[in-house]
């Protein structure tokens, strides 16, 4: 017989959980099935050898679309995942509007492959900043967060996750908000948005070339909203790596053309890794 006390315990886990929105939709509902996936995606990906890696950006597709691609930047964390203990995961608001960069008042969120503990001495610690509010309203829907977690869970021993959602801010505020979390080797960035939206594959691939430059050089004011649905955490994180003098490096492009989606109207995805390049 359940207690009430007991009960109390699972309504209390409830209510400081944030469950997953999209498994069945973005990605298989069943566990098993789940992490086979991803498995066989991160087997099938070849990252660069001898690269630490500080930071990422990935796209956040079903992973029948851009799967591949995001395996192509979680599979360069293989030799580093043992040292890996947070991350902090940034992307943009697709569904409810945010003054600034949301982070959530839950303890942990969840994927059908478990739980995912919340770092809350680090979200404390930029509650102060005047981008940073605190709501769970805008990560209750959202895909963008939630697609690059059964990834981190297959690739990591263990983590504490930084979940924030980035609205109505700047880069510059996006960099503060970074540069707070930076911390030591001990912390992932991982940037999560997808690249051109609706275009034709052949402007698709133009525009995505261009924003690949961008991204490469570091040219953070380049980038707009035609170009990437997480500009701004995009943009953040140029500033920031800039500062600290770290290199992106190209590890995959393409769109939804080039995997399970027609031409006519296709999305763009990009992988990217940052790194402190051997002086």
């Amino acid at each position: 017989m359940v207690t009430g006390k007991e009960r109390c315990k699972v309504q209390a886990e409830r209510q400081n959980t944030r469950p997953p929105a999209v498994a069945g939709q973005f990605y298989p509902a069943d566990p098993g099935r789940l992490r086979a996936d991803v498995q066989h995606l991160l087997a099938a990906s070849s990252p660069p050898a001898d690269l630490a890696p500080k930071a990422l950006i990935v796209p956040h597709a079903g992973y029948l679309y851009s799967g591949a691609v995001a395996a192509a930047a979680f599979a360069a964390l293989r030799s580093a995942a043992a040292s890996i203990q947070r991350v902090v995961l940034i992307g943009p608001a697709h569904y409810v509007a945010v003054s600034g960069i949301a982070a959530p008042a839950v303890q942990r969120f969840k994927t059908p492959l478990g739980h995912v503990a919340i770092d809350l001495q680090a979200i404390d610690k930029i509650a102060d900043l005047p981008c940073v509010v605190r709501s769970d309203a805008p990560h209750a829907p959202e895909h963008g967060l939630e697609v690059e977690l059964p990834f981190l869970q297959t690739i990591l021993p263990a983590f504490t996750l930084v979940p924030l959602v980035v609205g109505e801010a700047t880069p510059r505020d996006v960099a503060s908000v970074l540069g707070e979390l930076w911390a030591a080797n001990d912390t992932l960035i991982i940037v999560s948005s997808d690249l051109s939206h609706y275009l034709s594959y052949q402007a698709a691939r133009d525009m995505d070339s261009i924003t690949a430059a961008a991204i490469e050089r570091g040219n953070w004011s380049k980038l707009g909203s035609s170009q990437a649905c997480g500009y701004l955490p995009v943009a953040g994180l140029l500033i920031e790596a800039k500062r600290r003098g770290l290199r992106a490096q190209r590890l995959a492009l393409c769109n939804s053309g080039d995997t399970a989606g027609p031409r006519d109207q296709v999305v763009g995805y990009g992988a990217w890794i940052f790194f402190r390049p051997q002086t």
